[in-house]
């Protein structure tokens, strides 16, 4: 099967339209209706989105000879986890790079799928958008998050249930109720303790 052949195969089990996959790619619809009629092949960084997004290889992806048959359907991918409207715990972003151990992606909902360019090592992050009702998700997240000098020093997660701001590091679980300043803070200057500079802890509230 070619490459244009996997991508429309998974676009549709997916249950994405030509125009959600083009918004999560960050390319045109003209562009994914070009990809899966063989006319133009997507990109290095899309390729990397189309196999986080997918949970297949790269290799799967480009190798005719591979199958996709019997990859596991991610039916609460994409806009399909908003529409069925499950009940939502935990939602923010992780990085994956940040992940010891890439077990914990079977226990959330992937909503978007962003290649960032860092212009360090590694030069590309795969930031993932997700929700989870998995209730001890902090606790799971808090035992894969690397903290490795050689590695970037201290990662983080941050995500938030209901008005309550999670930032989970490595064996370390910190959190402040949104709108309270004085716990913020609290969070931020140990946060500084870590290694984080001031820049890194403007996540979303």
């Amino acid at each position: 099967m070619k490459l244009s052949e996997k991508i429309q195969t998974l676009r549709k089990c997916n249950g994405y339209s030509q125009e959600d996959l083009a918004s999560i790619c960050n390319v045109s619809r003209q562009s994914i209706s070009k990809w899966e009629a063989d006319i133009s092949l997507p990109e290095t960084d899309k390729l990397i989105v189309l196999s986080n997004l997918f949970q297949v290889t790269i290799d799967v992806l480009l190798k005719d000879e591979l199958s996709i048959n019997g990859i596991k359907e991610i039916s609460t991918c994409g806009n399909n986890a908003i529409k069925k409207e499950k009940a939502v715990l935990y939602e923010g972003a992780l990085i994956k790079e940040s992940l010891e151990d890439e077990g914990i992606l079977d226990y959330i909902h992937v909503h978007k799928v962003e290649l960032w360019n860092t212009g360090g090592t590694p030069k590309y992050w795969t930031v993932i958008f997700f929700t989870t009702d998995i209730s001890n998700f902090p606790e799971l997240a808090s035992k894969v998050m690397i903290a490795d000098s050689k590695r970037g020093g201290n990662w983080f997660i941050d995500f938030k249930r209901g008005n309550i701001k999670y930032i989970v590091f490595k064996n370390k679980i910190l959190k402040y109720e949104i709108g309270n300043i004085e716990e913020k803070n609290i969070v931020c200057e140990e946060c500084r303790r870590m290694g984080i500079s001031d820049k890194e802890m403007n996540w979303q509230e």
